[in-house]
């Protein structure tokens, strides 16, 4: 398991990238990682791309603060994936643009707002869910996230952002990567015929890269 020191720093290289490469702006956006004593979250109010790993947020499996800032006030979204999904290691919350923007669509599926247009979407997302409209904050909106974690490990809150899990915290922020990079090459064909992975290539990935 890696020491609790080494997840703080990798908790603040990753915020300062995603920060620094415009993927999250101002204060928005949290990051958090497990451990075998609870885990670590970014504090509310904090830039991503200004954090001190000494002040972040330790909680216990309760929610509980442990040590450290006051944590993000959107705990509750990272505890409830951490507790519908044990092999989740890592979370991302992030504001970024472009899902963002898919985030405010109308959609006629909302169970699948992404369609499959690379290998690479499918290999580490899968299907992406569209979680309803719920304020910041609001609590209602755990359990709507806990609904759709259960078979998911990447949502989309509507009008709001991407919450995405990974088997570590590098695996959570290159998955929410992944899905930001796909919502952009969807604006991009906008409009434009369409040529999408079909379900056998889709049947093939899902075999070769199982989730």
């Amino acid at each position: 398991m890696t020491s609790e020191n080494r997840l703080r720093d990798q908790i603040v290289e990753y915020g300062r990238s995603l920060f620094e490469r415009g993927l999250t702006a101002g204060s928005s956006g949290n990051i958090s990682v497990r451990m075998n004593d609870g885990w670590l979250l970014t504090p509310t109010n904090a830039c991503l791309g200004q954090l001190d790993p000494a002040r972040l947020s330790k909680l216990d499996w309760q929610g509980q603060p442990i040590a450290g800032d006051p944590p993000s006030k959107e705990a509750f979204l990272h505890l409830a994936m951490y507790q519908e999904r044990p092999g989740a290691q890592g979370i991302v919350h992030l504001h970024c643009t472009h899902c963002v923007a898919l985030s405010c669509l109308v959609h006629d599926a909302p169970d699948d707002v992404l369609p499959p247009i690379t290998a690479y979407y499918l290999m580490r997302i899968r299907r992406l869910p569209l979680v309803p409209y719920f304020r910041p904050g609001d609590r209602a909106l755990a359990e709507a996230v806990r609904d759709k974690a259960r078979k998911h490990h990447a949502v989309l809150l509507a009008n709001h952002g991407p919450v995405v899990a990974g088997k570590s915290l590098e695996d959570a922020v290159y998955n929410a990567e992944e899905m930001e990079e796909t919502a952009k090459l969807y604006f991009l064909l906008s409009g434009r015929p369409m040529r999408l992975l079909d379900a056998a290539q889709i049947a093939d990935l899902e075999a070769h890269f199982p989730s």
